[in-house]
């Protein structure tokens, strides 16, 4: 049995600039349909919706930091992928700065058991859902960069299909 545990704490986070350097992911996924889903989490007072993120760590990189926080927030493993962007947003708790990077995660996994099931829900939905739904504006912008990504590359939907069946 492996138990998994969410870092707490902000001992190990980096910051540049006095800002805090944090890291997300946009885990989504191609139904058997072929049909495009991200997959958002609750915040954990569970009011607003978000894709996973949080502090980046001095022990790990910035991909590692994108993957585990897909793991402990919403439960999945996969693929992480080149950088989406880097953003400036004010906290919502306190009136301090962050710089945000995001990156997509192609979804390989996704685990029934997971650190913060107990506090977060989590939903897979369309890309139009997820933009209503999640409320941080550079979330949205990040949501709406990974969707002209896949829709200019010359990604095989059909490979990606078949290697998940």
């Amino acid at each position: 049995m492996v138990i998994m545990v969410s870092r707490t704490g902000r001992q190990l986070q980096r910051y540049n600039k006095g800002r805090r350097l944090v890291v997300g992911c946009i885990p989504y996924r191609f139904t058997r349909n072929g049909e495009f889903e991200v997959l958002v989490v609750s915040s954990q007072k569970g009011h607003a919706m978000m894709f996973p993120k949080g502090g980046w760590e001095i022990d790990e990189s910035v991909e590692e930091a994108a993957s585990r926080e897909s793991l402990e927030e919403a439960g999945v493993l996969g693929i992480v992928q080149s950088e989406l962007g880097k953003w400036r947003f004010k906290s919502k708790s306190q009136s301090i700065y962050h710089e945000g990077f995001m990156f997509p995660l192609l979804v390989t996994e996704q685990l029934s058991l997971w650190p913060e099931q107990n506090l977060r829900k989590r939903a897979w939905m369309t890309v139009e859902e997820a933009s209503e739904a999640c409320q941080q504006w550079w979330m949205k912008e990040a949501l709406e960069r990974l969707v002209n990504r896949l829709n200019s590359s010359d990604l095989d939907k059909e490979s990606l299909l078949s290697s998940r069946k």
